[in-house]
This record gives structure tokens, sequence and C-alpha cells, in this order.
């Protein structure tokens, strides 16, 4: 059985959070968590609650509480977010103003009981 987390528009650029979820992709949670734990990254801890919700979530679906060992994350992947929401402005030649946006992404984690890895 599989279930998922989906976090929306996070404050982070696509492809670092991307860069992280290829690395636990595959893994089972505890050796995501550890992987995570020690990585020098700002989005891992958004990336680990997520995968800890994520979790969380099939052991609802389940109705028994489950061995971190024996939860595999199958799908992980980040998408890009709108980049129109956060618009700020940086202060540019004779007074004008330059925008630069923010950028966004939205983190999908899926993770199941079986360690086959969905495609």
């Amino acid at each position: 059985m599989e279930a998922k987390c989906v976090l929306r528009y996070q404050r982070y650029g696509r492809r670092k959070v991307a860069q992280l979820l290829s690395a636990i992709k595959g893994k089972s949670l505890f050796e995501a968590g550890y992987l995570l734990a020690n990585t020098p990254r700002g989005a891992t801890t958004v990336v680990h609650k997520a995968m800890q919700s994520a979790g969380a979530n099939l052991s609802v679906k389940l109705g028994k509480k489950l061995d971190l060992k024996n939860i595999w994350v199958s799908t992980a992947f980040a998408d890009q977010g709108p980049m129109k929401m956060l618009k700020r402005v940086q202060p540019g030649p004779q007074g004008r103003a330059m925008p630069f946006k923010r950028k966004m992404c939205h983190i999908t984690i899926m993770v199941s009981d079986t360690k086959e890895a969905k495609r």
C-alpha cells in the first residue's frame, strides 16, 4: 500500500530540493532520515518533515504502527511552483526599482510498505 505527502509553495528552488529527493529515493525512511540529518542543505528540514508525514499517513492507512526500516520511499520529486506570488523589488541605478522573483517549489513524496520503486 502507498501513501503520499504533498507540500506546496515551499520557498526553495526546485533544483536544490530535487537533489535531496533523488538522494533519498528508493531508501527506507530510517536510512533517508539519517542521510538528511547529515546533509548540509537548507531544505533538509522541510524534506524530512514531508517524509515523516508520508510515513505517518501510511501508518494511519494501514491502521497500525510501522517500523521505519520497513517503509520505503517509492517516489520523490519536486515541481516548479509559481514565480508570481512573492515579488520583491531591489533598488537599481538612478532611483529605478529592479524586480526579482522568489523561487518556489511543490514537493511530493510517496512511501510504500514494499521495496519495489514505482517508476
